[in-house]
């Protein structure tokens, strides 16, 4: 055999034993880790209807704020087809707000909004989508100081610097029981907050992925539900197993610092004093996928107990609320005169 016959033998050992050990350490290589969202997915209720009458979303609108000096927050109002100026209507605020109204986004709250109220199973109502507010000298955000802190200050955004805004624009009704605040992330431990805070406000919450940890003191919830008198609040909560799990990079673990274990630990605090709560937990990570495909199941247990008639003679009620010429007087009942 000839030296160049050789080289070339030897060539085709060494890419085969090379081969061969590339493959072994494929096979050996861990596995990519499942998409835990993969499985959460948009209903019906979130998408564009044909023949469901579309709301308007107005904004954004500037709001300077008092309570944080220096800051300005932006925020839109959808306004539901409905609505007539005249009939009071009920009132949602969503935290994050522009995240939420996203036409092509994780929750697509306007669309859950439109179809949600045709039909009836929601009561008409304004939506107010508030982001977190900005520096105006440079446009740094004042999210995290606004929202983790278990404290009152946020609410006086909400309360005293919104709600005006709102009700002067707007014949929004008075009823605490008929305000919601809704938020994910960072933005949930601040609706909770504000309706701990302020339940002569708001008396509904609607809770994804919350940030009920050590941030800024947030894990101190639980022990403050339980050291409370019950407040009139209903909350419904939704989080997954795979959300943060309070493990540094050196694998230290932090309880405070463990997401889902805290929401577990509130929700049972919630429960234990009588809490009007509901709850899921998913298998998603922190992140919206849940929190979108569950918005309206969400927003119909929320607003469950707004005011249904059950006249058998109601056509209206039983029909989509498209604003209908009134309905017709009831046939009196046998032998009335």
């Amino acid at each position: 055999m000839t030296n160049s016959s050789t080289s070339r033998v030897a060539a085709v050992v060494v890419l085969a034993i090379a081969a061969s050990t590339g493959f072994a350490q494929a096979q050996r290589r861990p596995p990519a880790p499942p998409n835990f969202d993969a499985f959460y997915e948009l209903g019906p209720d979130s998408l564009i209807r044909r023949g469901v009458p579309k709301g308007t979303v107005k904004g954004p609108v500037t709001l300077p704020s008092q309570v944080y000096p220096g800051v300005a927050h932006e925020y839109w109002v959808y306004v539901p087809a409905q609505y007539d100026g005249q009939t009071e209507v009920s009132l949602m605020v969503f935290n994050d707000g522009a995240t939420y109204m996203q036409p092509d986004g994780y929750y697509r709250a306007v669309n859950v909004l439109d179809n949600l109220i045709y039909r009836g199973e929601l009561p008409a109502m304004i939506a107010a989508f508030i982001d977190p507010g900005k520096f105006t000298r440079d446009g740094a955000s004042n999210r995290q100081a606004e929202y983790d802190p278990p404290d009152a200050r946020y609410s006086r955004v909400i309360v005293d610097e919104l709600l005006p805004r709102l009700y002067a624009e707007y014949r929004i009704a008075r009823d605490p029981e008929r305000h919601a605040i809704a938020g994910w992330s960072s933005g949930a431990i601040a609706a909770f907050t504000v309706a701990w805070e302020r339940p002569d406000q708001f008396r509904k919450v609607l809770s994804g992925i919350g940030t009920y940890v050590n941030l800024a003191g947030g894990h101190v919830y639980p022990e403050k539900v339980m050291a409370s008198e019950r407040k009139p609040i209903r909350v419904f909560m939704i989080d997954g197993r795979n959300d943060n799990r309070g493990v540094n990079a050196d694998g230290q673990y932090d309880q405070t610092r463990d997401w889902f274990y805290q929401n577990v630990r509130l929700k049972d605090a919630l429960v234990a004093k009588g809490y009007d709560v509901n709850y899921a937990w998913g298998i998603g990570v922190h992140s919206h996928d849940m929190g979108g495909a569950m918005l309206p199941e969400m927003m119909r247990w929320l607003w469950r107990d707004h005011p249904v008639s059950v006249d058998p003679n109601d056509t209206i009620e039983r029909s989509f609320r498209t604003g209908k010429p009134a309905a017709p007087a009831a046939a009196p009942p046998p032998g009335a005169r």
